[in-house]
């Protein structure tokens, strides 16, 4: 049985509304007023968690990295990194405006002390996908005690099983995974979310999406469909700012469509027990089959496929069900019977 997670006051796992996590990442382009608007986007949105990153250009890249081909900037990833950070000195800030605007804060953390200076901040972690075999990192965060979700980008099953079994030799058990392309924008055939109950029947965890695609709600509906218990997505004021990030990100206004397709999803997808729905209570009162005369029949005549059939009954009063036409077939009328009655067990001798 899936195990459930406890973040803040909410529970993630089967029978649960998806956590839905809007990636404000570095697209706040160095200004902290500009992160507080991704806040308040996120709040008007409906998501439940908005999330930042903390890294440290010198943590990720030695200095000599090179460029990265699939960004259209051509310098050094290392500057690009290192023009991408956030300062420590909004953490506090960011925190209270998302207090605030009461929605869940989460920042990822990419080295060991970033991890200790986001700690005081978070009720959860989240580590990205390249840092998943970064073991030492995932022990490091385990330890906090807190819940933690891993994305699982550009990994293969094996390196989910050693980072799970690391992270779990801890003696926390509050781990989360995420499918993940590691590709930006990742191209829909890319996306293999077939993974998600792969996962989810692998490690009995909670299981979600971080889905790199720019459309902004096929992904997310059809992992939620899939069972995933959370949704991470990319979200921008633009897609004309500069910055790598903003290009395959979401717009404020498909942030929202997003949310409403995933909670719409959800009702749609219902309980999973087969029953007659309030939604179908009338048409079952109107168009339920039962047994009629379709003409009159004189007491003591017998029944047959000539005198009687299966009909939908309208607003008549429910008759025998289908299932008794055998048992009815051959059987004598108690008394008269006009055509057009729904048949009961009193006039069936």
């Amino acid at each position: 049985m899936m195990r459930t997670i406890k973040i803040g006051n909410r529970l993630v796992g089967a029978g649960h509304p998806c956590l839905i996590i809007a990636e404000a990442g570095s697209n706040h382009n160095g200004s902290l007023e500009q992160a507080q608007r991704l806040i308040d986007i996120a709040v008007d949105a409906g998501a439940d968690v908005v999330k930042f990153q903390l890294f440290r250009a010198s943590k990720l890249y030695p200095t000599t990295a090179g460029e990265c081909d699939y960004l259209e900037w051509k310098k050094s990833i290392y500057d690009i990194i290192r023009e991408m950070e956030l300062p420590i000195d909004w953490l506090r800030p960011l925190a209270d405006h998302s207090m605030k605007r009461n929605i869940m804060f989460l920042v990822s953390p990419f080295d060991e002390e970033s991890v200790d200076q986001v700690d005081p901040y978070v009720e959860f972690f989240k580590i990205a996908s390249y840092e998943l075999t970064h073991i030492p990192l995932v022990k490091h965060i385990a330890k906090k005690g807190k819940p933690v979700l891993i994305s699982t980008g550009a990994a293969s099953m094996d390196d989910v099983h050693a980072t799970v079994r690391a992270f779990t030799e801890t003696g926390n058990d509050q781990l989360m995974l995420m499918q993940c392309t590691a590709s930006y924008p990742a191209p829909v055939d890319s996306l293999n979310l077939k993974t998600i109950p792969t996962l989810i029947s692998e490690f009995q965890i909670p299981v979600g999406l971080s889905d790199h695609s720019r459309d902004p709600i096929l992904a997310p509906i059809a992992a939620v469909a899939l069972g995933a218990n959370l949704i991470e997505k990319h979200y921008t004021f633009s897609n004309q700012l500069p910055g790598p990030d903003h290009k395959f990100a979401i717009e404020p206004h498909e942030l929202r469509k997003l949310v409403d397709a995933v909670r719409t999803t959800e009702r749609a997808l219902g309980t999973g027990a087969k029953e007659i729905l309030p939604a179908e209570d009338e048409l079952y009162r109107f168009a339920r089959r039962c047994i009629f005369t379709v003409k009159p029949v004189a007491a003591g005549e017998t029944f047959s496929p000539e005198n009687v059939a299966v009909l939908r009954k309208g607003k008549h009063e429910a008759g025998l069900s289908p299932e008794a036409w055998e048992w009815v077939l051959g059987r004598v009328a108690r008394k008269d019977i006009p055509a057009e009655t729904p048949l009961t067990r009193t006039l069936v001798g």
